[in-house]
């Protein structure tokens, strides 16, 4: 038997998947690294932290599954989007990674859109925001320009991650689509955007397909990851699109709930739906897209809860089950970073109101729960404004879809049906991918008929659903009240 190892990047750990030729999980692990704040709007990752997890969940599914490295057929990553780090000459890493949730270039995003907001929407199907590499880079410039001075190499998170692993540098065409530097209508880094950013496209790495094959496992990384030498490393691409890819949506109207570091409700189709509340971009298979909104705190909110008051998930979870829709009048808005769908607004903050001496940590927890719900409703009205046509049931991806009791939650707030797979995981995801890479699938159909394994159905409770739409309406009223406050903060 001959295997498939796919590892996931995201905003708050690493998690590695190994597979067999038929789609069967053989062993998992998950290394946790923290995100760092070092100052108000920042959020920024060391990327030896990247480089360490690689290296202990490479050797901790050698050790549980206990095959040899050699029988890996080839390895595909994947990562959180436009997470961007500049490099020298020499590929060192100059400064932290800049998250793609970091707020830091909002005057930089203003100022692209006053100035050439409408250019940059048409040839990247986006306007302006922090969210993306183009004002980050500017901000870097202006605020740092003894390290921006330095830099020779502008990497992405995976793709500096399987540098490590290769020598080679290089990208593929969806991560290029989010970095606010690529031309999405020409599928080409584009000059123009590049010299707003201060750069030089050939600072940029060199464009490749997802399922390339573009290197091979160095004897160096061989010694530090316990991979075998000569191993194909593809290039890979972006986590949503893995995640998308895993739950089995790869056809038109297939539509996607996530719950992760960020929160992404997802529609397949046939050609991009430039928005400025929607993020676009192509899925794996050839002619299809899968524009979605985006909660920019989404898991990210719970684990910062977790890590803020303490306590396990489950115990969490546990009294948050005792409380009921509404926590008795207390609201949560998960702003921790900004906004995104459908405001757009990177000063938004978060917040608990309604408070009252009767509430309990319970009444807290399921809170933070409910409000991640809000948001994806508040998201899924404006999709639905935009009359894009998707299927009745959705599938719903992410860690945060294996606790029932959110699930339960999600699918009640949104009045839509759930499925769940057995793994919807991005790590997965790039397991497959590497599987087409390698001809063990022929295409993306293959592997998901191969590999996607169905579990249950969480259907809406619609008396809760009436519940949670009430609520909604107060949710809605906070937003607006306490938008304008934060601007100036």
């Amino acid at each position: 038997m001959k295997y498939l190892l796919g590892i996931d990047f995201g905003g708050g750990a690493s998690k590695a998947t190994l597979i067999d030729e038929k789609g069967n999980i053989i062993a998992e692990n998950t290394v946790e690294y923290p995100t760092l704040y070092p100052e108000n709007g920042a959020c920024e990752q060391n990327p030896q932290d990247w480089i360490n997890a690689l290296c202990e969940n490479s050797k901790a599914l050698l050790s549980k599954s206990g095959i040899n490295a050699c029988d890996i057929l080839a390895i595909a990553l994947d990562s959180a989007t436009h997470t961007s780090l500049v490099c020298d000459k020499d590929f060192k890493p100059l400064h932290n990674a800049m998250h793609w949730t970091d707020t830091r270039s909002r005057k930089e995003a203003d100022a692209l859109r006053e100035s050439e907001g409408e250019e940059i929407f048409k040839k990247t199907f986006h306007k302006p925001d922090t969210i993306w590499t183009l004002p980050q880079l500017i901000w870097l410039k202006t605020n740092k320009p003894e390290i921006f001075s330095k830099t020779r190499y502008i990497f992405f998170e995976k793709d500096y991650v399987r540098y490590f692993l290769t020598d080679v540098f290089c990208t593929d065409y969806i991560e290029a689509q989010g970095s606010m530097l690529y031309d999405c209508v020409n599928g080409c880094w584009d000059r123009k955007l590049c010299e707003m950013a201060g750069i030089t496209v050939d600072m940029l790495p060199p464009i490749k397909n997802p399922t390339d094959i573009i290197g091979k496992v160095t004897e160096k990384a061989a010694k530090e990851t316990g991979l075998a030498v000569e191993t194909p490393v593809i290039c890979g691409t972006t986590d949503t699109v893995m995640e998308v890819f895993a739950s089995g949506a790869v056809k038109k109207g297939d539509v996607t709930v996530k719950l992760a570091t960020a929160g992404r409700i997802c529609v397949i189709t046939d050609k991009p739906y430039p928005d400025r509340h929607l993020v676009n971009y192509s899925h794996i298979s050839n002619g299809l897209w899968y524009p979605g909104t985006a909660t920019k705190s989404c898991a990210a909110s719970y684990r910062w809860y977790r890590d803020t008051f303490g306590g396990e998930y489950k115990d969490l979870d546990d009294g948050a089950k005792e409380i009921p829709i509404g926590c008795d009048g207390l609201i949560f808005h998960p702003y921790l970073n900004g906004e995104l769908t459908p405001y757009a607004d990177p000063m938004l903050c978060g917040s608990f109101t309604g408070v009252r001496a009767t509430h309990t940590k319970a009444h807290f927890t399921r809170a933070v729960l409910e409000g991640v719900a809000y948001s994806l409703l508040d998201s899924k009205a404006y999709l639905d404004s935009l009359n894009i046509p998707y299927n009745t049931v959705a599938t719903a991806i992410g860690g945060g879809t294996k606790g029932t009791l959110w699930r339960q939650m999600i699918a009640d707030a949104l009045g839509i049906a759930l499925k769940t797979v057995k793994s919807s995981d991005s790590s997965f995801g790039s397991a497959m991918l590497a599987g087409i890479a390698v001809g063990v699938f022929k295409d993306a159909g293959d592997a998901v008929e191969k590999c996607v394994r169905e579990v249950d159905i969480t259907y809406p409770n619609p008396e809760n659903t009436q519940k949670y739409r009430k609520v909604f309406e107060d949710y809605k009223r906070i937003h607006d009240a306490l938008a304008s406050i934060y601007q100036n903060r």
